[in-house]
């Protein structure tokens, strides 16, 4: 919070609005500076269609890092042995995919290969590729995208090029780009290192957490008694008839793994079953004081107990385990989060893609053999110190939401011309190095039209899309 509220004190107070602006009539923007123009994205770049190229390093477009190299990612290679028609990337293009308007985007320092599902896009008009990196990748550009795009896979709609180059762009002249990038090259880096270093934080206190209980049951030298002989129900849920289309505004809590946690259940994005839906899947109804087990996916092993007197369901990729009278449910789900058993829940996977947490293996979890006097012993020792660490883990978390919001914020203000950055404000070396971006495949610095001003709508104040 105090590095969030310095940078609002001190960044924000020095960017002041330009000079003189002019109104703009378009869905959004309202107003840009003198100078600055909106330009449709025809006008800025063109289409790179480049295949053959099946030697070249394999590229990815990514939502959080932009353009990276495949072997960078952590996790499997997925791409086709057949990659002829895959897209060349030159250094310098701007590349996007399928989940354009979830922000998968951005600039290539790479020359590479990309999926065709993929655009690939080269200047046509003398910019600062990175400014629209940037211009790209905010909130409100991605919900323009979506006005643009069609498709039946939720999150991975595409947006064909010949409808991208119906759509407009802020377009201000280049100095004031080279300007906005060197500004928000050295923000940028400022916010993600103090992300990193919390993010850091918040991995060192939950492997304190973790050491910390394991230390509890260690003290505590008993045998162990499988799984079980000490519940009364262990199941998974399921996916009502017709998915997502099921869900309703208000009703029955229907449980995800993305609501399952260690720290409890997280419910901004819970979602709801009509009461009819829920009478219908009697074999995942949740109880009170059941324990709750992701047992798919990348949150596998998180648990948590349901401690709500509230009716609700779950998924199929949740497991509902019900102690029985002679165990504590929380006693169990501390014991379940030890490092023994999230090690064995990694070890113990079913299936292929090693995603899959078989009941039966569930079943067969050896916990300790503790009378409910003692286990409510322990529940007490955890919860008194995991609270202390549980809330400086949240402090971090919020100060890393607060640091993307403020960093959303300034490149939105920044690249749309409500905030004008002064020259007092960059580094003058890196602004001489940081001109224009370099990018052409016939090696020439920068790619022109032979009329960058050009405007294809009659009124630049009043474009529209549709007279392309």
């Amino acid at each position: 919070m105090v590095f969030y509220k310095k940078l609002l004190a001190t960044d924000m107070s020095k960017l002041k609005p330009y000079t003189t602006y002019y109104p703009v009539q378009y869905d959004y923007v309202s107003q840009l500076p003198e100078s600055w123009k909106l330009l449709p994205n025809l006008a800025i770049f063109q289409e790179r269609k480049e295949r053959g190229f099946e030697l070249e390093e394999l590229l990815s477009v990514t939502i959080g890092k932009g353009v990276i190299r495949q072997s960078d990612l952590d996790k499997k290679d997925s791409s086709t042995l057949d990659k002829s028609k895959y897209l060349l990337v030159h250094p310098g293009d701007l590349v996007y995919s399928m989940r354009f308007r979830q922000g998968a985007s951005g600039y290539s320092t790479y020359k590479g290969i990309v999926s065709p599902a993929c655009t690939v896009l080269r200047p046509k008009a003398e910019i600062n590729q990175r400014y629209y990196h940037y211009l790209f990748r905010t909130g409100f550009y991605k919900n323009y995208i979506e006005r643009f795009s069609y498709g039946i896979a939720d999150g991975q709609i595409p947006l064909r090029y010949v409808d991208f180059k119906r759509m407009y762009s802020i377009f201000p002249p280049i100095e004031t780009q080279n300007t906005i990038v060197e500004y928000l090259d050295q923000k940028t880096a400022q916010i993600q290192e103090f992300i990193a270093k919390k993010e850091r934080l918040v991995e060192l206190l939950e492997e304190q957490k973790q050491v910390f209980i394991g230390k509890i049951f260690q003290d505590f030298d008993s045998s162990k008694t499988p799984l079980k002989y000490l519940i009364t129900k262990i199941g998974s849920g399921l996916t009502p008839l017709g998915g997502a289309t099921t869900y309703v505004n208000k009703g029955i809590i229907f449980l995800r793994s993305q609501n399952i946690h260690f720290e409890g259940l997280h419910l901004d994005d819970v979602a709801y079953i009509s009461e009819n839906v829920h009478s219908q899947m009697k074999g995942s109804q949740v109880k009170f004081k059941d324990v709750l087990l992701n047992i798919t996916g990348a949150s596998i092993g998180r648990c948590t107990v349901f401690d709500m007197k509230k009716e609700a369901n779950v998924n199929q990729h949740v497991c509902i385990i019900r102690p029985n009278s002679k165990m504590s449910s929380r006693f169990l789900a501390y014991y379940l989060s030890t490092t023994e058993i999230q090690d064995e829940i990694k070890n113990s996977q079913d299936g292929a893609s090693r995603e899959g947490l078989a009941l039966s293996n569930i079943r067969k979890f050896q916990i300790p053999n503790i009378d409910k006097q003692n286990q409510q012993i322990i529940v007490e020792q955890i919860q008194n110190k995991a609270s202390e660490i549980q809330n400086l883990i949240s402090k971090a978390k919020l100060e890393i939401e607060k640091a993307k919001e403020y960093q959303e914020s300034l490149i939105t203000q920044v690249v749309t011309g409500q905030l004008q950055v002064p020259m007092s404000e960059l580094g003058l070396e890196g602004l001489k190095e940081n001109r224009i971006i370099k990018s052409s495949s016939s090696g020439q610095e920068v790619l022109k039209s032979s009329n960058p001003q050009i405007l294809i709508s009659s009124n630049p104040k009043n474009p529209n899309p549709d007279n392309i």
